[in-house]
């Protein structure tokens, strides 16, 4: 799941017949198991400092701005941005329309932990804390969301969302930071486009 807040009740339906709710929830289950043994595979053969995991007060607050920062910028560039208008829709509308309120959670927090435990608290680390580290487990992270070549905007919008999560565990050195700026990131975007009128 990731990053688009869709706020028009008239957007576009999908062409391809969204999932149902068991495929949903076992996909962002076994995709959470996957990206998890990817990482456990990957510091398997390698020796890789992991980025830590502290829980502070200051830690969360910057976790939930970061989200909130990213979710204004997904609700910008969803109504300048027609290309990514309507990536966000065909996404959205595939994962979302067969969930429940209470699966958004689930939905929110698999893909928030486990992508960010691969992408900044393995990948990057063992690639560099540094510009370039940033630049590779972005890229990495963006082609993640890749569903079809007409959904580049998609990979470009997760790409860049990818740095700026990197950015922050450059800047604060704990991983929590950008866990819970993907999380609270997917929530809002879930919860805006189930609950916007249709």
């Amino acid at each position: 799941m990731q990053f688009a807040t869709v706020t028009e009740p008239s957007s576009p339906q999908p062409q391809i017949e969204p999932l149902s709710r068991v495929q949903i929830l076992a996909a962002i289950g076994i995709t959470a198991l996957i990206l998890l043994f990817l990482a456990r595979l990957w510091l398997a053969f390698d020796t890789v400092q992991l980025v830590p995991v502290t829980l502070t007060l200051p830690a969360v607050l910057m976790g939930t701005g970061l989200g909130i920062g990213i979710s204004a910028a997904s609700a910008v560039a969803y109504q300048l941005w027609g290309d990514y208008r309507t990536s966000a829709n065909l996404y959205l509308s595939l994962v979302l329309s067969s969930l429940t309120l209470t699966d958004l959670i689930w939905l929110g927090l698999l893909p928030g932990m486990s992508e960010e435990l691969l992408f900044r608290g393995v990948m990057l680390p063992a690639i560099g804390l540094n510009a370039w580290g940033v630049l590779i487990s972005s890229l990495c992270f963006g082609v993640l969301h890749f569903s079809g070549a007409q959904q580049w905007s998609y990979i470009i919008w997760a790409t860049v969302i990818g740095a700026i999560l990197g950015v922050s565990v450059l800047a604060t050195g704990n991983l929590l930071v950008p866990i819970v700026a993907h999380i609270v990131t997917n929530l809002i975007s879930s919860y805006t486009w189930k609950l916007a009128p249709r």
